[in-house]
């Protein structure tokens, strides 16, 4: 039989009976198994949160070298520092984290954050995407957490205040099994895809996540007087649900947009949204060093 990777579904030979299936009946199949899966899951969730309190907190930074858009990007220095240190430093002021570990795939990377103090958790190199290195990493601690706090390593002046926010959004919310942040959106980032926008209900749950501009209007021009949500790569989550996260099959709407918060959403799981004001200074291109660098200069940042 052929192995699993912590950080990869099934093998190709698991799938081969379901070909054997018709159409019409592999579809029946599907929805049903699906939707027990969903109705159990669901059940178990909500039974766990109603009865404890999310209390021991650990926060994770998963970070890889190679990148399609920036290979390196978390060794990147940003005014004398790798930038994973300086994301590292601002986690470790968040009152809510009982700890703060890298999780990666690279010894060039673990090496630099052993040289800072920092805790690393070695992780597969087919993880494809930062909660599934996260969920593998929490396999690997010998405590035990309730909530998982995904930290972006390329947010390296992500303030602890909105990781704490996170944090109690989600020991708050019972029938949630993510939190996550978002902040204004501003005009020049409203088509840039780099830049992930996310509409809420008037409850302050998560209604979808986009590369596009959402809403979108018929004038197909960003409206200056609307308030567009920006989303912040800060996000927690039930350990629990955390565990399962990389059993659940892509869904159509991550793998066209290729954000992971959709699977979850399409999963039927519920998001809490927290809005904050924040600068949001994330690093997705070797251009945005530059940028960075110039905003903490103008600001005495060090």
């Amino acid at each position: 039989m052929t192995p699993k990777s912590p950080c990869t579904g099934s093998s190709s030979s698991d799938h081969g009976g379901q070909f054997m299936m018709s159409t019409k009946s592999w579809i029946l199949h599907g929805v049903a198994a699906a939707a027990a899966i969903a109705v159990g899951a669901h059940a178990y969730f909500f039974y766990r949160r109603s009865t404890m309190f999310r209390s021991r907190v650990v926060g994770i930074i998963p970070a890889r070298f190679a990148s399609s858009r920036f290979e390196g990007k978390p060794l990147v220095e940003i005014l004398g520092k790798p930038m994973i240190q300086r994301t590292w430093e601002r986690a470790k002021l968040a009152t809510t984290l009982d700890r703060v570990v890298v999780a990666t795939d690279d010894e060039k990377i673990a090496e630099c954050c052993r040289g800072f103090g920092a805790d690393v958790i070695m992780t597969a190199e087919s993880c494809r995407n930062g909660a599934e290195r996260c969920s593998e990493a929490l396999q690997k601690l010998e405590k035990k957490y309730d909530i998982v706090v995904n930290i972006q390593g390329d947010e390296p002046l992500i303030e602890p205040e909105i990781i704490d926010g996170i944090v109690k959004a989600l020991q708050t919310t019972p029938d949630a099994v993510f939190s996550t942040a978002v902040t204004s959106l501003k005009p020049e980032d409203a088509f840039d895809p780099n830049r992930v926008k996310c509409v809420v209900d008037n409850r302050g749950y998560a209604i979808y996540f986009s590369r596009g501009l959402i809403p979108f209007n018929k004038a197909g021009k960003a409206n200056p007087d609307f308030p567009y949500n920006l989303h912040l790569g800060i996000q927690s989550y039930d350990s629990e649900f955390l565990k399962i996260y990389p059993d659940l099959t892509p869904t159509p709407l991550q793998l066209e947009e290729d954000l992971e918060q959709l699977k979850v959403l399409e999963n039927g799981y519920k998001m809490k949204v927290i809005k904050v004001d924040h600068e949001a200074h994330g690093v997705d291109t070797p251009e945005d060093v530059a940028k960075i660098e110039k905003y903490m200069r103008e600001r005495n940042l060090s």
